[in-house]
């Protein structure tokens, strides 16, 4: 492959319509699969927030029962949000005319409308939702399939041997950015103030269908480490020094990294991360994760390592962001993918994300601005 042609087929690519590789930042996320659209404890009883998946809005809320249900958002009448409305009970009202909602989308009351009196609809789309892990999941794609899937299976949340710290933050770019991110630890320059001299060897990794999995062995070779950085390594709350292996893998649509100090019984902490599109272009994405970190032996240790901790993942969180969305601004300007991967594992993670996603519908001119939501973006709620 010459440096100028950029579409011949890569190794670990499928090619495309018309003979070239489908570019991956015009594929999509498979809506059937569970997605997380809020943090259950911002969904409050009698409370209504707007969320999305992939330039569909929806309104969750949580009823007086203490179910959560979601919506599409908009009132069948006038197309006012619902996510404006108020909650009654198990209902959702309209704050416009009042028109009220049951959980499953069907209208239950027009308060104006007599019997017999006009034909309204029957009502707005309801999707399946879940709540595991402190979140809201949605299936926003075929509702006959949302009871035969199931739901990511994390052990470690909720084990008496791990605590866990959750995290929701907007990036702007496509989701699979986030997966080439993570999967490529060769990235640890762009960490070298927060974590000194990282070096990441790959020890082996291997590839199917759905899913891409690597090991890599890493050892600190010089260089300041951030004292968060140090806590959950392995010199940190366990009192070990030894090299870490962390084993790390996209099992679409989710993410998983797992470290564990040599010798090691068990990882020292777990990332679990799902990369939500919010926009109908998919080029900006609502990331949630979930840090299971080993508690030590000694009681309470951890809680006074927790403030560090979190200030180091936010430190590192924000320097990954700040590159994904420089790829992702580079691909608006060029109009197409450019990028000259030559890293196998990465090639094969591609070829995992364009075979389970789906194609990208054509945002429609009222999202010019490259967000179905609108131009604005909404305010980025504190971590978890």
């Amino acid at each position: 492959m010459t440096e100028t042609d950029v579409s011949a087929k890569a190794p670990g690519e499928r090619p495309g319509p018309g003979g070239g590789v489908t570019d991956l930042r015009r594929v999509g996320a498979n809506p059937d699969y569970w997605y997380p659209v809020a943090l259950s404890r911002r969904v409050r009883a009698g409370r209504v927030i707007a969320t999305a998946f992939a330039g569909e809005r929806i309104a969750v809320y949580r009823g007086d029962s203490g179910a959560v249900h979601a919506l599409e958002d908009r009132c069948a009448h006038r197309q006012v949000p619902l996510s404006m409305g108020v909650v009654e009970g198990d209902t959702l009202r309209c704050c416009y005319h009042a028109w009220a909602y049951r959980g499953d989308g069907r209208i239950s009351q027009i308060p104006y409308l007599s019997k017999g009196d006009g034909r309204p609809p029957r009502g707005v789309r309801g999707y399946p939702v879940r709540e595991a892990y402190g979140l809201v999941f949605v299936f926003p794609g075929d509702p006959g399939k949302a009871a035969a899937t199931p739901l990511p299976h994390l052990p470690a949340h909720g084990s008496p041997r791990y605590r866990t710290m959750t995290y929701e933050r907007t990036v702007r770019c496509h989701y699979s950015f986030m997966h080439e991110n993570l999967l490529d630890m060769n990235h640890q320059f762009l960490h070298r103030g927060v974590v000194g001299k990282l070096h990441p060897e790959l020890l082996d990794h291997r590839a199917d269908a759905r899913s891409v999995e690597a090991r890599y062995l890493f050892t600190h070779a010089g260089g300041k480490r951030n004292r968060g950085a140090g806590l959950l390594a392995s010199e940190g709350l366990g009192g070990r020094d030894t090299s870490d292996v962390m084993t790390i893998r996209t099992e679409y649509p989710y993410q998983t990294l797992d470290l564990v100090p040599e010798n090691a019984e068990r990882p020292s902490f777990r990332l679990w991360a799902a990369y939500v599109p919010e926009d109908a272009g998919q080029r900006r994405c609502r990331a949630y994760g979930l840090l299971m970190i080993e508690k030590p032996r000694i009681p309470g240790v951890l809680s006074l390592a927790w403030p560090l901790i979190r200030r180091f993942t936010e430190r590192v969180f924000a320097e990954d962001r700040m590159a994904v969305e420089a790829e992702q601004r580079a691909w608006d300007e060029q109009g197409e993918d450019r990028n000259h991967e030559v890293f196998p594992l990465i090639l094969d993670v591609r070829e995992v994300l364009r075979g389970n996603g789906v194609p990208i519908e054509p945002v429609a001119a009222k999202a010019a601005c490259g967000s179905a939501l609108g131009c604005g973006d909404p305010p980025e709620p504190p971590a978890g």
